[in-house]
């Protein structure tokens, strides 16, 4: 039965203005090797649609879909694929019950998904019930306990713990990162290709957005009510957190790291 998930960031501009900066280059570069032209990919968790048309490009004419489980994102999805002259196919999608056929695709793709489910492992599972003997399941999460930032603010430490709280109480794991190459394996993967990659905040105009984002999230997204309803914050330690991050963004040499773990999984012959 598919699960009912908690997805802590929600749909705020905040969040999907990130989403929308994500390309293959910055955000699926270590998939890109294993591409073909005239593959079928299923890109799951699919946002804004950014990251699915540029891998739709790199296996056309082969068959791309991108699935995600918010409908309005999916609209979403649909009116950039069309506007880039893309041949993606968007479709409302649950990670855990995949309206496709055994078999279906040469490549399962998905990135920052698994933090957010609650059964990592049977997601895994059914992605490999989808595709070919012999294709890929490609996942790549951040990993926020292995997040770094100078200068130093506690309160940025303190929207670290706030994050990852809240998240756990979804039933998520925000440590995701590192944990890809053990769910896979507890998936039935045996070829497992680990590798790791950051993104990295360090001019004006990357600490700017960077920063903007966070304070919009803890203070106008669903993150915020989550937040202050689940009892962790209150508005007001949650608007010192956001000053922080924009008093962070004007430091000389600032910078901000986000890790991600990688993994490539061969399905089996």
């Amino acid at each position: 039965m598919a699960q009912k998930e908690t997805y802590t960031h929600g749909h705020h501009d905040s969040v999907l203005r990130s989403h929308r900066s994500r390309s293959a280059a910055n955000s699926a570069a270590y998939l890109l090797p294993y591409l073909q032209l005239g593959q079928s990919l299923l890109d799951i968790g699919c946002g804004p649609g950014t990251i699915t048309v540029d891998l739709a490009a790199a296996v056309a004419p082969g068959r791309t879909v991108g699935v995600d489980q918010a409908d309005s994102v999916v609209e979403v999805a649909r009116t950039f694929a069309s506007a880039q002259n893309s041949h993606a196919e968007f479709a409302t999608g649950d990670a855990y019950a995949l309206d496709f056929d055994d078999d279906t695709f040469d490549v399962v793709h998905a990135h920052q998904v698994l933090q957010h489910l609650g059964d990592p492992v049977a997601a895994l599972k059914e992605w490999a019930r989808v595709t070919k003997p012999g294709g890929i399941v490609a996942a790549r999460d951040a990993d926020y306990q292995a997040m770094f930032w100078y200068p130093l603010d506690p309160r940025m430490d303190d929207w670290l713990s706030l994050y990852r709280a809240v998240a756990k109480s979804n039933n998520a794991e925000p440590d995701a990162g590192r944990r890809l190459p053990t769910w896979a394996s507890e998936a039935g993967f045996t070829e497992i290709t680990t590798t790791a990659a950051v993104w990295c905040y360090s001019t004006p105009e990357e600490r700017d957005w960077w920063a903007d984002l966070w304070a919009d999230r803890i203070t106008i997204s669903a993150l915020n009510t989550q937040l202050i309803a689940g009892g962790h914050a209150t508005p007001k330690q949650l608007q010192e957190i956001a000053a922080s991050f924009r008093s962070w963004a004007q430091r000389d040499n600032a910078i901000f790291v986000v890790p991600h773990g990688e993994i490539i999984c061969k399905v089996a012959t």
